[in-house]
């Protein structure tokens, strides 16, 4: 599709909704390409994604139809949300030192598999910076050695989410807390991404302690960001099974493949606006 626009909502329940859009978008001179829509039977909110072509080349139908879309909007006091297909989602990526998400991220961009585009990646180790380099991406390094440092780093996220209209930041094994306060700035806007262990382990070595714990399932999951440590809104999860035979070296390449995996996969329906908010749950259209 030449001409295609992303139409996301979001609303409260009732009759009619499809059938008001359908009819903007017709009289808009368009066309729906891809419809998809879900009703919550637990909030009451209706969530759809429409993928909609201007039948002609005509530069004036987003106005055109962002016009029909306005009585629409106001009567049924919707959230929404019309995005160009195929746009490049200005994304922010924070790390550490690990560098496995990273990579995949940069590849899948470069090789037009991700519809994102990185124009700095900030860490607080100075690890990533070679990848960075090799991919062409700009790096910056703030080391973060107390709360000095911490605020620093934030302030400096901040100022490259003004300074490049930064649309997503991906905590890409970004081995730091969000201060509350970046957590509300950057509310339904960050993605972070951790293993998954059943039973779940924390601290140092988690891998070693699945291993001696003889876990059979690893995995990741990646999730919004809130002042709830790795417990906000899930977006994606996956697992493998894995046996007594695995070393913790072998469990933790797995886990870094899972943690790649899934990370991708959710910043990519993040950035081809297929995820919607439902209270602490996620709607995804895919």
């Amino acid at each position: 599709m030449e001409q295609a626009w992303v139409l996301k909502l979001r609303c409260v329940d009732q009759p009619g909704i499809v059938h008001a859009l359908s009819g903007a978008v017709v009289n808009a001179g368009g066309n729906i390409e891809q419809s998809q829509q879900f009703a919550s039977g637990d909030t009451g909110i209706f969530f759809m994604r429409i993928e909609v072509s201007a039948v002609n080349a005509d530069d004036s139908f987003e106005e055109r139809f962002r016009i029909l879309l306005a009585p629409i909007v106001a009567k049924y006091g919707m959230q929404w949300e019309l995005t160009r297909a195929g746009r490049r989602l200005r994304t922010l990526i924070l790390a550490s030192k690990a560098t496995h998400c990273i990579n995949d991220l940069l590849y899948r961009q470069r090789s037009g598999q991700l519809a994102i585009d990185v124009p700095l990646i900030l860490a607080n180790h100075t690890d990533p910076a070679e990848l960075a380099n090799f991919y062409g991406v700009p790096f910056e390094h703030i080391a973060i050695t107390g709360e000095a440092d911490k605020q620093k780093f934030e302030d400096r996220v901040r100022q490259i989410i003004a300074e490049h209209s930064i649309e997503l930041v991906v905590l890409a094994r970004y081995m730091q807390i969000l201060s509350p306060e970046l957590c509300a700035e950057l509310a339904g806007k960050a993605i972070n991404i951790h293993h998954s262990f059943l039973p779940g382990f924390k601290g140092a070595n988690p891998y070693r302690q699945a291993h001696a714990r003889g876990v059979k399932l690893i995995g990741a999951t990646a999730h919004f960001v809130t002042t709830d440590l790795d417990e906000g809104p899930i977006i994606e999860q996956d697992v493998v099974r894995v046996d007594h035979t695995f070393t913790p070296q072998q469990l933790q390449q797995l886990g870094q493949d899972e943690e790649a995996r899934t990370l991708r996969r959710a910043v990519g329906w993040f950035a081809e606006n297929r995820v919607l908010l439902d209270g602490d749950r996620t709607v995804i259209f895919k």
